[in-house]
């Protein structure tokens, strides 16, 4: 098989890389090498290297700087999008597009499914749903996969956010009052290589996330206690919950976000197994 990867520097394009099966072939593009706002550079480069699906890991995702620039964000995350899936329907290609719980306003209080209808609260979301709606309505063998709270060994995240804080702070103050489902990028790369090995499974829309719900303070606090067992050594962090009102940032965010996966994954009769988060933890700390 042969696959076009966008944002593959970013943390689900990284594990991607780590897990692609030894017999498929991969063309791994970043913003130098693949302005995925650029038409014309984008359905050259579908054409040339003809690709079975291009898989979108690219995005905007600084929620608080979308709100002053968000022509920028519309320009990667619903243009973009368009312009890909545009591609891909071009060169008979699939099409995989990774989206974000945000789309979700957060009035939920139960898992959502994909029908629930999305209302974001900030132009991050905004823009994101933008892109979910061109690609499908561009593109009939497109796949939108709404994913959240991702971490992992790459790039810039949560956990190892916590890590850093962790070794300069006795204590941090840490939002209790939204809550979402924190999803390892492995398990996510594995899904998709699980989705692009079910030709059936095609065009729609799904939520995946692995992991149980949490809000941000109990996620630190599991980082944290896991950082302890590890090493004896590690210094103590106290972590204090705060509401979402006493940390004033420029974009809303969602007080309630848990994806309930469960249609995607009752399509995969061989679903990956998600990985524990502690293990996870344990192997950032690693």
């Amino acid at each position: 098989m042969r696959i076009l990867l966008t944002g593959s520097k970013g943390q689900v394009g990284q594990c991607f890389k780590d897990r692609l099966p030894e017999d498929w072939e991969l063309i791994a593009t970043d913003s130098k090498t693949l302005d995925i706002t650029d038409a014309g550079n984008v359905l050259n480069m579908v054409k040339t290297f003809e690709p079975d699906a291009v898989i979108n890991t690219a995005a905007y995702t600084q929620v608080d700087k979308a709100e002053s620039n968000a022509a920028k964000a519309f320009a990667v995350n619903a243009s973009g999008t368009l312009n890909l899936a545009r591609a891909a329907k071009a060169a008979g290609a699939r099409f995989i597009h990774l989206s974000t719980d945000y789309v979700f306003d957060g009035s939920h209080n139960s898992p959502i499914a994909e029908d629930c209808p999305p209302n974001p609260l900030n132009v991050y979301g905004q823009s994101k749903l933008a892109g979910e709606l061109l690609a499908l309505a561009e593109h009939t063998d497109t796949l939108v996969l709404r994913t959240s709270w991702v971490y992992s060994e790459y790039g810039h995240n949560f956990v190892k956010s916590m890590l850093k804080l962790g070794q300069e702070k006795n204590q941090i103050d840490m939002v209790a009052d939204q809550t979402g489902c924190p999803t390892y990028a492995g398990d996510l790369a594995q899904i998709i290589i699980a989705i692009l090995q079910h030709a059936d499974i095609s065009r729609g829309l799904y939520h995946y996330s692995s992991g149980h719900a949490l809000s941000w303070c109990e996620f630190a606090r599991q980082i944290f206690a896991v950082a302890g067992e590890q090493n004896p050594h590690y210094r103590q962090v106290a972590v204090k919950a705060i509401r979402t009102a006493d940390l004033p940032t420029q974009a809303l965010r969602p007080a309630y976000t848990v994806l309930n996966s469960h249609a995607l994954l009752a399509r995969l009769p061989s679903a990956p197994e998600q990985t524990p988060l502690v293990q996870t933890i344990k192997r950032l700390l690693a």
